[in-house]
């Protein structure tokens, strides 16, 4: 049986309809049950520059370019690099090698730009071939690199750059022309020059691409280098070893061979199969793959021990079904394990995690005193409405508390950052507790007030039975912690949390009491721009070391550089705090994709917003694109609930997205909310005027002093809506538009 490689569609090659995707898979098939099949025709090619090129047929009309490696064993791989037409096949064929770079012993296969006289290793030898950069040096004209202080030495003798490339990423004027370069560029190469663009040291790219001092093991003949090489860090962002043909199935039916799934660049490679000596965080902007690190880290921990105990979490169900489904994808042979504790890989939103171990605890009376103050509470299925309570709360006791305070978000989020996550039970803890990162100072009057809500809140939740979800959370992690100091074992070995920037002190709590202390405890995927939801918190503070175990990804492979930067200008001037209270930055952030610049409408009232909108999206659909790949994002439900009618008056079929799945065949209108860890194809983000976004009406509802907080908030809410959007995004309103749009110019 032949091993097969299947490297990522070359620039070259035409896209493939349906039918021809199917007779590729059956070629491959009978390339691995039996590469001598007399029917699959694999056949040399007279005069080629690279003797291991063959062409095999796929149907009359087409056939596959390959290469083919055999090992000193005498087993044979072949590298399929593409298909096309029969004759463009064969002409191509004769043009094209496989080869080692000589640099950074990544893998590359180079088809059709080989004129048969072509010394392979040429980039080991030539020197600005065309004395072009000397003569530009000589003239004084300095170009965006050469200006930054790089030299073609720099990227062709070190990075290994192709001598032409490295020519003309050098004569670009700026870094917006290194990135229209890029987007052209397969593999390595193309995010070589992303993180030239940004000024990114020589050494730091090698590193981040696996690159070392001995490339090449001279000691081995060529066909063994290749082997070698395909297991480079790099190679991988190209080549990728089919292990059977229900994998092979799934790659070829995925679409641009579910690249996602199959390629990681060999940083993300790195983050995902790296053992660490304790937590590990990893941060990122928006469609940098940070989500996908988590699935495929998942996949391998499971992997290298199948009795391995492993928990995937992420903020709510939606996220939690989403990643799911998305490792069930990447490999349908995961062990799914249905409840924390069991081998393989449980998956499910942190607030059902918590209830799940709870439920299989057993008795948490010790529990429930530590935290409650009361071993006597009840645990049941019903969850506190804590909205509704601390209303009623307020309405019904006299506190004290000045009114500015007394309102059910500064209470509840009071009550769970400080009164739960440190177990307080007793006016005499909370007068003296730290609350470090509230924002509004309390003085011990006020903490009495404060302690007489907390009273009444917990009283009123007992008259009914229930617990809300912040406590059900320190529950589980109270009885889980004291099993652990027990000396009774934890529930998992290794916890995976994605979406973490959003998650609140009890999460914390819960998750540092899953799992020992220990290597490989904790990987945490998060990105403090993107939190939309409660307060910043100090990870430490829970026992959660993080400190030089923390990396950040800048490569987004989502949006364009052009939503990019209008996402990324959102953020612009603010003041953002990562989980260790250190400054986060979009610094380096930079994209792989090029398209059109964000489309902003002034409208002249809500009415023509309505039309506008409606007007846009036919136009989309009239460019026959998918519906369901098209959202319009609103800040609030009542204005969602007015598009999806508005919509369907004027002849479009939109559907509200809630806690359901998207459904096919209709324009999706969602709140920015709900549109978290989502993305679609074109984005039209409407009603962004002074009155919605900010949203004046969740401001007034927050202490004066929690107000700058509040608004880092919706400036994160407004970058995640913006960077939903993969091709086109657009931005609507009517009257006096948001402050958050700064000063960019209307379309």
């Amino acid at each position: 049986m032949a091993n097969l490689v299947l490297a990522t569609n070359t620039k070259a090659m035409p896209k493939l309809d349906g039918s021809i995707k199917h007779k590729v898979y059956d070629f491959f098939e009978k390339v691995r049950a039996d590469d001598t099949t007399p029917g699959l025709h694999i056949e040399p090619i007279k005069g080629a520059v690279d003797s291991r090129v063959r062409t095999g047929r796929v149907d009359l009309q087409f056939r596959a370019i390959m290469f083919r490696v055999d090992s000193k064993v005498g087993d044979t791989t072949y590298i399929y690099m593409g298909t096309w037409p029969h004759d463009e096949a064969n002409s191509l064929a004769e043009r094209s090698t496989l080869r080692v770079n000589p640099i950074n012993g990544a893998l590359e296969g180079i088809i059709g730009e080989l004129d048969g006289n072509a010394d392979r290793k040429k980039r080991s030898v030539v020197h600005d071939p065309s004395g072009h950069i000397g003569k530009l040096v000589a003239e004084e004209v300095n170009p965006f690199l050469l200006g930054l202080g790089f030299t073609f030495d720099d990227l062709t003798e070190k990075l290994g750059l192709d001598p032409e490339l490295a020519t003309l990423a050098l004569t670009a004027a700026d870094d917006h022309a290194i990135t229209a370069i890029a987007a052209d560029v397969i593999g390595w190469q193309g995010s070589a020059l992303l993180e030239l663009a940004v000024g990114t040291s020589i050494e730091t790219i090698r590193e981040k691409h696996g690159f070392t001092d001995t490339p090449i093991d001279d000691t081995l003949d060529e066909d063994e280098q290749i082997l070698v090489a395909l297991e480079h860090p790099a190679s991988k962002m190209q080549f990728t070893f089919i292990d059977d043909n229900e994998e092979l199935r799934r790659v070829i039916e995925g679409g641009d061979f579910a690249a996602w799934r199959t390629f990681l660049h060999p940083e993300q490679r790195t983050y995902a199969e790296k053992d660490h000596n304790g937590a590990f965080r990893l941060s990122g902007g928006a469609g940098t793959g940070k989500t996908v690190v988590a699935i495929h880290r998942a996949r391998h921990l499971s992997k290298r021990n199948p009795d391995a105990r492993i928990i995937l979490t992420t903020y709510n169900k939606t996220l939690a079904m989403g990643l799911e489904a998305d490792l069930r994808a990447l490999d349908p042979d995961v062990v799914i394990a249905k409840k924390p504790g069991d081998p393989g890989v449980h998956v499910a939103g942190i607030d059902k995690l918590g209830n799940a171990v709870l439920s299989q605890s057993g008795a948490v009376s010790d529990a429930c005193e530590s935290v409650l103050g009361s071993r006597s509470v009840e645990v049941t299925n019903n969850r506190t409405n804590s909205d509704k309570a601390w209303r009623e709360v307020v309405q019904s006791v006299a506190s004290g508390l000045d009114p500015k305070l007394a309102t059910p978000a500064f209470l509840e989020n009071e009550y769970v950052a400080v009164v739960l996550a440190n177990r307080v039970t007793t006016l005499e803890q909370y007068a003296k507790v730290a609350r470090p990162g509230r924002g509004v100072r309390l003085s011990r009057p006020q903490r009495i007030a404060v302690w007489k809500l907390v009273e009444a809140y917990r009283r009123y939740s007992r008259m009914d039975g229930s617990l809300s979800f912040p406590e059900i959370l320190a529950l589980a992690a109270e009885h889980l912690r004291s099993r652990g100091e027990q000396g009774k074992g934890y529930l998992a070995d290794h916890v995976i949390v994605d979406e973490a920037q959003d998650l609140h002190a009890t999460h914390w709590a819960l998750l540092r009491a899953l799992a020992e202390e220990g290597p490989n405890d904790l990987f945490i995927a998060e990105d403090s721009h993107q939190r939309i939801y409660g307060q910043p918190v100090v990870l430490s503070r829970f026992g959660i070391k993080i400190i030089g175990r923390s990396r950040r990804l800048t490569l987004n492979y989502r949006t364009t550089a052009q939503n990019l930067h209008f996402a990324v200008s959102i953020l612009s001037g603010a003041d953002y705090k990562d989980l260790e209270q250190g400054n986060e930055s979009t610094d380096d952030y930079r994209s792989a994709r090029l398209g059109p610049n964000p489309e902003l409408l002034e409208c002249d009232s809500a009415p023509d917003e309505l039309d506008k909108v409606a007007e846009k999206v036919r136009t989309w659909l009239d460019d026959d694109v998918d519906p369901s790949t098209i959202a319009i994002l609103t800040r609030g439900k009542t204005d969602r609930t007015q598009f999806v009618r508005a919509l369907g008056e004027r002849g479009v079929d939109a559907r509200a997205l809630e806690d359901n799945p998207a459904t096919a065949g209709h324009v999706q209108v969602l709140t920015m909310h709900r549109s978290k860890g989502m993305e679609f194809s074109r984005v039209l983000l409407a009603g962004i005027d002074d009155t919605h976004v900010p949203s004046a009406a969740t401001l007034r509802t927050v202490p004066e002093e929690e107000q700058a907080e509040a608004l880092l908030r919706e400036r994160s809410l407004l970058y995640v809506a913006a960077s939903r959007a993969r091709d086109e995004l657009v931005v609507t309103w009517s009257g006096k538009r948001s402050e958050l749009l700064g000063s960019t110019s209307v379309s």
